[in-house]
């Protein structure tokens, strides 16, 4: 059970990790809950008995867990924020009074409480800033270059000085790492994050992931697993959008459970069309597909044009808001054999558009 008694605690100042907890505790089985939750949320605490003695410590902190035991000790030190007392028992009425007495934020009751502390914990650890704008990238049908855009977005937002990650969707896809060239580079793929429960350590995560291009990329391998489980989708997502910047993810054109937690997730996507007719008809029917949990989808338009069709004339039958037109790059058809990925020309036109279409969106996101 956690209870707010006041007011919630500011959010970090920016992204950077803002260090442990302070606990202030006698009681040895709620010391031992406590490091262990900390633990858990990949924080490394600061344990007293009572007030610190050492100047600065209690305002300091992040995060202040006193144990209902030592709430007696800290009732004269300075008032601060971001205070929680924490205790076992649910019927002592007399624990909300001393929660006023010594100015908590929170009065929280193990072992209910403990994924919500987990989190709170987590959070001061990590720093919670503004979190990641996340972009989609889907193909209107098979073959259209999504894949490519979506490498090609996250290699220039890392060269534009953004913490990137991107992440493979599409475990029928042959792996985004693939595409990168880094097929054999060290570092964790989906499968090993299927027993993900509840929340993922956004800094364990990114260090965890292969880096190439001066980004963390998420995919798949190449062995027989081909799902992740909808929680654990859930929670690596989150993880990553909470470090901020930039996070480009490549979609399939199916919705199942998986898809569909990462579709919450997203601030817009992009649907890629090559301009010919069947392509807009298959494009309307994922487009319709993907509706029903996106908020903000967006038609990137790829030529070379049938008679008849320009870029805004694929907007207009499929009834989207307009990005702009992709170009197709010589050399990037098959980027996995070209010796560069998506993107790398910093002044090809493909690059050109990536860095305009983050310039806009970034912009976007700030105003919002």
């Amino acid at each position: 059970m956690a209870g707010t008694v006041t007011h919630d605690p500011p959010p970090a100042a920016g992204g950077g990790r803002q260090g442990g907890p302070l606990i202030v505790t006698e009681d040895a089985g709620l010391l031992d809950d406590l490091l262990r939750l900390c633990a858990a949320a990949g924080a490394t605490p600061e344990v007293h008995h009572g007030v610190p003695e050492r100047r600065g410590s209690w305002e300091a902190a992040p995060l202040v867990l006193v144990g209902d035991d030592a709430a007696r000790r800290v009732r004269g030190a300075a008032r601060r924020r971001g205070v929680v007392l924490v205790g076992r028992d649910q019927d002592d009425p007399g624990v909300w009074r001393r929660a006023v007495e010594i100015g908590a934020d929170h009065v929280l009751m193990l072992p209910d409480g403990e994924q919500w502390l987990v989190d709170r914990i987590a959070d001061v650890a990590e720093g919670v800033g503004r979190p990641a704008l996340t972009v989609g990238v889907l193909g209107g049908r098979g073959g259209a270059g999504a894949s490519t855009l979506a490498c090609a977005l996250a290699v220039t937002s890392a060269r534009e000085g953004l913490r990137t990650l991107l992440v493979d969707a599409d475990p029928l896809g042959g792996g985004l790492d693939v595409v990168l060239g880094g097929e054999t580079a060290e570092g964790l793929r989906w499968p090993a994050f299927a027993a993900s429960r509840g929340r993922v350590g956004g800094g364990a995560l990114e260090e965890s992931l292969p880096e190439l291009h001066s980004l963390r990329v998420l995919s798949w391998d190449r062995g027989d697993c081909v799902t992740v489980p909808p929680q654990a989708v859930r929670a690596v997502l989150a993880a990553a959008r909470r470090g901020g910047g930039a996070v480009v993810v490549d979609l399939p054109r199916r919705v199942d459970s998986g898809v569909a937690e990462i579709l919450a997730q997203l601030d817009l996507a992009l649907l890629v069309v090559p301009a010919e007719l069947r392509a807009v008809a298959a494009a309307g029917r994922v487009a319709s597909a993907v509706g029903m949990v996106l908020r903000d989808l967006r038609v990137a338009v790829r030529g070379p044009y049938a008679p008849g069709l320009d870029d805004r004339e694929v907007a207009r039958l499929l009834g989207l808001p307009l990005v702009g037109d992709v170009p197709v790059e010589p050399g990037l058809q098959h980027p996995s054999g070209s010796g560069r990925p998506p993107g790398a020309a910093g002044r090809s036109p493909l690059a050109r558009f990536c860095r305009e279409f983050w310039e806009r969106a970034l912009v976007e996101a700030r105003a919002a």
